[in-house]
Order: C-alpha cells, then sequence, then structure tokens
C-alpha cells in the first residue's frame, strides 16, 4: 500500500481519481538535518568566491618610514601601508579560494527523496498524463496550470527531454521544468507545486543521476554548481 497519495489530472485537464505514489521515491521518510545539510552545500557550492582585497604587502608605496622613531611625540610608525593608515592594506583581507563541499551520493538521494516526502506529506504533488505538447503555446500552459489549481511556484518533471513544454514555460515567472531525476533536493524544496508526468514515476530515475544544483532558467543536465 503506497505511503501517499497524489491528485490525478488527465492530459485533457480533466480530474481522474486520486493515484498512489510509488514508495521507491516516496517511502515517508523525511530527514531534516539531510536536507539542511545538502541544501547548505548547494548554497556554498553557488558562491563564486571571488571576493579579494589588498593587503599590505600589496598596496603600493610606504617603503620608508613617515617619521624617525622617538622625538615626535607621535606614535611610532614603520609604514603607511599599515592597516590602520588610510590608503592602507586590510588586515584579514578576504582572498579568493573554493567554497566547494562535497556530500556523499548516498546522502543527495536520501535528501532528493526527503524533499518530496516532504510535498506528498503536504499534499503538493500532482500527477498528470503526458503533456503532448508538439509545439511551443505558454497560453495553453498557462490554462492547464490554472485549470489543475497549481499555486505559488511550480516545478515541472517531466518524463524524458520535452522541448516544447520547457520553451511554453521559459516566460512564465515561477516556473520550471526539468527532466525527472535531474532536479536536485533545491529544486523540490523551492516549488510550492510538484507535478510530475505519470510515466516518468513508472519509468524510474537513478537517484545517483539527480545533480544537486539550485535552480536555473534552463533546462540543462550539467553538473556544475550544484554537485553538491
Amino acid at each position: 500500500m503506497s505511503v501517499f497519495k497524489a491528485r490525478y489530472y488527465k492530459a485533457d485537464g480533466s480530474a481522474g481519481n486520486a493515484r498512489g505514489l510509488p514508495e521507491e521515491f516516496f517511502d515517508g521518510v523525511i530527514n531534516e538535518p539531510v536536507l539542511h545539510q545538502v541544501v547548505k552545500a548547494i548554497a556554498a557550492n553557488r558562491r563564486q568566491g571571488t571576493a579579494a582585497a589588498k593587503n599590505r604587502a600589496a598596496v603600493a608605496g610606504g617603503s620608508r618610514k613617515p617619521w624617525r622613531q622617538k622625538g615626535t611625540g607621535r606614535a611610532r610608525a614603520g609604514t603607511t601601508r599599515a592597516s590602520q593608515w588610510t590608503g592602507g592594506g586590510m588586515a584579514f583581507p578576504p582572498q579568493p579560494h573554493s567554497w566547494r563541499q562535497k556530500v556523499p551520493r548516498k546522502v543527495r538521494a536520501l535528501a532528493r527523496r526527503s524533499a518530496l516526502n516532504a510535498r506528498a506529506a503536504e499534499d503538493r504533488v500532482v500527477l498528470v498524463d503526458s503533456f503532448g505538447f508538439t509545439e511551443p503555446k505558454t497560453s495553453r500552459l498557462v490554462g492547464f496550470l490554472a485549470g489543475i489549481e497549481a499555486v505559488g511556484k511550480v516545478l515541472i518533471l517531466t518524463d524524458g527531454r520535452e522541448q516544447e513544454l520547457y520553451l511554453s514555460a521559459r516566460n512564465i515567472p515561477n516556473i520550471e521544468v526539468r527532466r525527472f531525476g535531474d532536479e536536485s533536493t533545491y529544486d523540490l524544496l523551492w516549488a510550492t507545486t510538484v507535478i510530475i508526468e505519470r510515466g516518468a514515476l513508472e519509468s524510474g530515475a537513478p537517484e545517483s543521476a539527480a545533480p544537486e544544483r539550485a535552480p536555473v532558467a534552463t533546462e540543462s543536465t550539467e553538473e556544475g554548481e550544484g554537485d553538491a
């Protein structure tokens, strides 16, 4: 018996009976510490790490002692490049470095399942038949989403690559299209409503293939910033 059920809609937008969600992906386990770990790693991997400032060795000038050591009544000073001087070097400046964090594959898979379970537990997962877009049509997609009452930010998970559906959605704010298995934990937690094509759940997708990345405005599958 399925742990969760989801609303089901046919390709024409008409409602069908609620369908059980496969336990392979929806097993009821929501591991919040793992969700936090993976989302934090995704956010860290998005950082460019290019912030930089000059220390006293990198500031030009200051090779001459500004005044003699004693007899002036002023505090001793050895260089105008010291951090307390205007125009001097920074004491502990930021330097370019990588913020990248590695997360084990099984931990990423657990986080993805936990995110799917979290959305299913809140009744935010919707199953649909194939969208069947033969050409890009934004108005048709908007009408379909309104008909199934998809609220908030919407993540559409497709059964394989559907370029026409992606092109239909790319100009609509707060709607992302991913192939099922390519979505990250961040994508799932970002979405208010997760729409999954029924065929994607039936064919399944290896959890190890899911790259952990933040949502971007493409359907690319390259493992960049989110390979946590």
